[in-house]
Formats: structure tokens, C-alpha cells, sequence
């Protein structure tokens, strides 16, 4: 990421994650009332189709058209077994789901793939996912999704090669395809057709496009929003159900702090390039291997304002397809709590201009660990010096 020293643009990343999807809307909501809404989004999975609700509308018509999306696919059965455990409810709400598909997103193929013919669409998964192809077309308009006003990229599996691929309004048109084949999560969903190339879900290679906002070229020193809907930290698993879902947890987290890590150790190496390329005599700054170094990215500073969804109360493995309405407010709740705190922390408020090198802001407690907020802000400048 080339860098020049100009006025800051704000960046969304958004995971994968599912039904935990509605935290994003929430961080998004409160950005867009503080005035920092982002002139890029980048999404994987329902992080790309939130991420195509925000891009495909009006800036007033934002959070609209997420609270009508998110309110359709919450209006199933409502029925819930008395007397039971807020663990209880969301296992029963997601069995519905699974049972009878999402409003507005899937319904289950009947027959089954099993009885399909072989090499068909309809046998290559469990759901149908015309619903939510109706409900992009209608909720966002993507001519504007297109002009430039906010850039979008997706990420894909292509299934052939399985290699990673993303779609960005940067370089090319994006349609309605293009959303749904970052969210195909097989088995569940069917791969789509893209210019005759099968995309699934890019959650399969990496749940996040953090490393691929990192490498784009960029004239700014951007401010990085990642969401993040598994957290990477938990406690050792008491229950075989508490085992799947701590493998979910590990398996869909983002590796932010990884990736960060790896950015600052990428910008140092090119400034110690910089400095070696000064001392080299005139006649050797032509060498073909001294124009590779000089050529390695480097951005003068990066700040990533990390927010992780960390759950109240227990929740199931389960929690990324329980689309319960009670559980869908609960998370849009709480990413609007966290992002405005974060966004009204000393700590974010009070920052000092980044004379260089990559700062990570943490500032919202993590429940687990007993305290009432964690307030964690992790400067990586001096490993770059």
C-alpha cells in the first residue's frame, strides 16, 4: 500500500459470520451517525451482502434497507418452548431455521439433493438461496452500487481451482452474482456462475479481507474498521457442544492480530530496503535486484479500530444460523454499543498523530474474562524503526 500523507479514509471490513451478521449493521449505524461512514467496504459472506446493502443505497437509506433485511429474515416461526434456557431458545430457533429455511434468504430443497440428479444444481445442496436473490435485486440498487461513490470488494472460492478470488467495483461491475457467490457456503448453499467459473463462499480460505485492503494501493493513511463476528480468545471447552463451538470460533476468526503483525514486519523490511538503497553507489541503484527492493510497498501509518462480537450470555455452535428476532436485536444492539464506545474512548479520542507503523485499538471489554472493560491499545511502531 503506497502512501502519501493525506486526509484519512475510512475503511469497513466485515467476516463472515451468518445471523451474527446483525453486530455489523449496528457498528455500521453508529459510524454513520458519528459521520464516519467509510468510502470502502470490503465483505465476505454476510459481511459482503451487508456490505452490498450499505454500498447499493443512498446514504440515507443505509441503515433502512439493513433493518429491512434483517427484519425479513427474522420474521419466521415465532414460537418458542416454555420454560426454557436462553441456550434452549436459540438451539430451537436454529433447528427452525435448519427445518424450514430463513424468510427472504433460503428454504430447504424438497426432495433432498440425495434424490437429485447428479451433477444438477439442485444436487449440489441443501438449500435454495433464490429467496435471497430476490430480496438483493430489491433492497439494493446496484447502479449505485457501482458508481464509485462508495468502492465495494467480495471475496470468493473459486471451486475448480480453489483458489481465492475478489470482486471489486475498483476494476469491474459487480452484480447481484457476485454477493451471492461470496456467501454459497457449501453444503448448505449451491455454488454460483461467474463468466463460467463456480464461486463459493470465501469464508472456506479466509473469513476476512483485512490482508486484501492491506495490499490494495492506496493514497491515504486509512483508518480500518474490522468487525469480526468469532473471537479468536475463549476458554477450554467443558462439553462436547461447547468443543463445536470453539472450533467455529477458531476456525471463522480473522487472525487480525496476525495480520497486522505481518504488515508492520513487510513495512519494515522495505524501510531497511529504503535505507540500504541510500547507500549504494550510483552505479548500483540500476541493478535489477536493487529496483526490486526499491519497488516493496510501504505506507507511512495504518490504524485498525478492532471490534469483536462477544456474546452477553452463553450461546451454542449454532449462534451463525439462529435468526431469532430476539437475537438479531440483541446483536445490532450490541454493535452499535461497542462501536460508539470505541468511537468515544480517551483512548481513540486522544490519539496522537501515527508517525508511522500500524496501532491496533481494542477498547471493548471482553465478558469472559471478568472484567467490565478491557481497555487494550496495541502500538507496533517501534518493532518498524
Amino acid at each position: 500500500m503506497q502512501c502519501m500523507k493525506q486526509q484519512s479514509q475510512a475503511v469497513l471490513v466485515l467476516q463472515g459470520g451468518g445471523a451474527l451478521g446483525a453486530y455489523q449493521a449496528g457498528v455500521y449505524e453508529a459510524l454513520e451517525h458519528a459521520g464516519q461512514a467509510p468510502s470502502w467496504i470490503a465483505g465476505i459472506s454476510i459481511g459482503a451482502i451487508n456490505a452490498a446493502l450499505i454500498a447499493g443505497n443512498a446514504p440515507e437509506h443505509r441503515v433502512a434497507r439493513l433493518r429491512e433485511f434483517w427484519e425479513l429474515v427474522t420474521s419466521g416461526p415465532g414460537y418458542t418452548p416454555p420454560l426454557a434456557s436462553i441456550e434452549q431458545l436459540n438451539d430451537f430457533s436454529a433447528t427452525q431455521a435448519l427445518v424450514f429455511g430463513v424468510p427472504g434468504f433460503f428454504t430447504p430443497r424438497v426432495p433432498p439433493p440425495l434424490f437429485e440428479l447428479r451433477g444438477t444444481p439442485a444436487a449440489l445442496s441443501f438449500y435454495d438461496t433464490e429467496p435471497l436473490r430476490e430480496t438483493l435485486q430489491r433492497l439494493v440498487d446496484f447502479d449505485r452500487l457501482n458508481s464509485g461513490e462508495v468502492r465495494l470488494a467480495v471475496g470468493a472460492v473459486n471451486v475448480r481451482s480453489g483458489n481465492f478470488a475478489y470482486f471489486d467495483t475498483a476494476s469491474q461491475r459487480l452484480d447481484v452474482r457476485h454477493i451471492l457467490a461470496s456467501g454459497a457456503l457449501p453444503p448448505g448453499f449451491p455454488p454460483v456462475e461467474i463468466d463460467g467459473e463456480c464461486y463459493w463462499d470465501g469464508g472456506l480460505v479466509s473469513n476476512t479481507p483485512l490482508q486484501y485492503v492491506l495490499d490494495q494501493p492506496d493514497e491515504s493513511d486509512p483508518v480500518v474498521f474490522q468487525v469480526d463476528l468469532f473471537p479468536a480468545r475463549g476458554t477450554l471447552p467443558a462439553t462436547i457442544a461447547e468443543v463445536a463451538g470453539r472450533d467455529k470460533d477458531i476456525r471463522y476468526s480473522s487472525r487480525t492480530r496476525q495480520v497486522t503483525t505481518q504488515e508492520l514486519q513487510l513495512q519494515a523490511i522495505a524501510k531497511a530496503a529504503q535505507r540500504l538503497l541510500a547507500k549504494l553507489p550510483p552505479q548500483l541503484r540500476d541493478d535489477p535486484d536493487a529496483q526490486a527492493l526499491a519497488g516493496l510497498r510501504q505506507c507511512a501509518s495504518l490504524d485498525v479500530v478492532h471490534l469483536i462480537y462477544r456474546s452477553k450470555h452463553p450461546e451454542t455452535q449454532a449462534k451463525d444460523y439462529e435468526f431469532s428476532r430476539r437475537s438479531m436485536e440483541e446483536h445490532w444492539a450490541s454493535g452499535r454499543a461497542d462501536m460508539q464506545h470505541t468511537l468515544r474512548h480517551p483512548q481513540w479520542l486522544q490519539r496522537p498523530p501515527n508517525p508511522g507503523g500500524v496501532r491496533v485499538f481494542d477498547l471493548v471489554a471482553d465478558p469472559a474474562n471478568g472484567q467490565h472493560r478491557r481497555r487494550e491499545v496495541r502500538d507496533l511502531r517501534l518493532a518498524a524503526r
